[in-house]
């Protein structure tokens, strides 16, 4: 019996932050479920990585066989976020894609192919990934965005090619319905604008939703922005980064790589040496704009009482910063 797809924008539960995590347990982990049944050990270099949605770290292995040491990315998901089915439909995209001769960052295997994720003594859900050297492409030229969009495609026909039932779809229902929901129920917008903002954003799901009328979903990268790219000078662009994988319209992929308009074009016209985007796909990259500024606000407000976000958006609950989102949203609303 096929599943349906999650509901809610930011996964099946509540989240929990984790900062008690230390790097003996994240070593720990490591040690205790070798890559491939090869025996390594952690050699202490345990060094935290900027990500405020899961908890990653590179830590270095020495092989006791030869001696060789290696740098590797170890992630460790948001309890609560993800379950392991939707984790391992991440994992298996990647996978495919790989398969398709698409340049793309996969975990490592433990103790066989295919098998990605692993479940620490506290519970939380880790894989393991290679260091890959590139830096994030800071001005993306027409060869550059004609590149991307080709490898864009490819990946969305590999997208094609199976389903997801365990990942969010996003559509309006979800980045927009379930979001506002959730804003309003846990009293999160500031009184004074409330009613404003809950009459824009109840019109953005309306008109977006006759938007996405009979338009395809399907696997997608999700979150497809510059910062998921690493470009390495000799072997090109690598798509990393999957945790907010959906099924979701091919042109999400697209709009947030290139939001000049003229960019996106010539994203779009390496796109179709590939591949066709459904008809009508231009016209939901407004609504989709909008939707992620909602589901942006939301993911903020579910994820709060992690300190991190408290440090890291300390307006967050303040009167302007209500007043400001509301304010971007109607502007929004005039450009849909």
């Amino acid at each position: 019996m096929e599943q349906k797809p999650a509901k809610l924008s930011w996964g099946d539960g509540p989240t929990q932050y984790f900062f008690e995590l230390t790097p003996d347990q994240v070593m720990n982990a490591i040690e205790k479920h070798p890559v491939l049944g090869e025996r390594r050990y952690c050699t202490g270099y345990c060094q935290p990585l900027a990500s405020f949605e899961n908890r990653v770290y590179e830590i270095e292995f020495e092989d006791v066989n030869t001696g060789v040491k290696t740098r590797h990315v170890v992630k460790f998901y948001r309890p609560g976020r993800w379950t392991e089915e939707q984790i391992r439909e991440e994992h298996e995209f990647m996978l495919d894609i790989k398969d398709a001769e698409i340049p793309v960052v996969v975990p490592h295997y433990f103790e066989q192919p295919g098998d990605t994720l692993r479940r620490s003594d506290q519970g939380l859900f880790y894989c393991l990934y290679p260091k890959v050297g590139g830096r994030q492409p800071e001005d993306l030229p027409r060869e550059k965005l004609e590149q991307l969009g080709r490898l864009i495609a490819r990946m969305h026909l590999v997208g094609e090619t199976k389903k997801a039932n365990h990942r969010v779809h996003l559509t309006p229902a979800t980045y927009g319905r379930a979001s506002l929901d959730f804003l309003l129920s846990a009293g999160c917008v500031s009184p004074h604008v409330e009613r404003r903002f809950d009459e824009c954003v109840n019109e953005i799901i309306l008109r977006s939703e006759n938007r996405f009328k009979g338009q395809p979903l399907q696997r997608i990268h999700g979150d497809c922005h510059a910062g998921n790219i690493l470009w390495n000078e000799k072997l090109g662009p690598f798509f990393i980064d999957f945790d907010d994988m959906v099924v979701g319209p091919p042109v999400q992929d697209l709009w947030l790589l290139a939001p000049d308009p003229d960019q996106l074009q010539i994203l779009v016209d390496g796109y179709h040496m590939m591949n066709d985007l459904p008809m009508g796909s231009m016209n939901l990259v407004e609504p989709l704009r909008a939707l992620r500024m909602i589901h942006y606000a939301t993911w903020i407000a579910k994820r709060y009482e992690d300190p991190a976000f408290q440090r890291a958006f300390p307006h967050f609950e303040s009167p302007r910063y209500w007043d400001e989102l509301t304010y971007d949203l109607e502007r929004q609303l005039d450009r849909m």
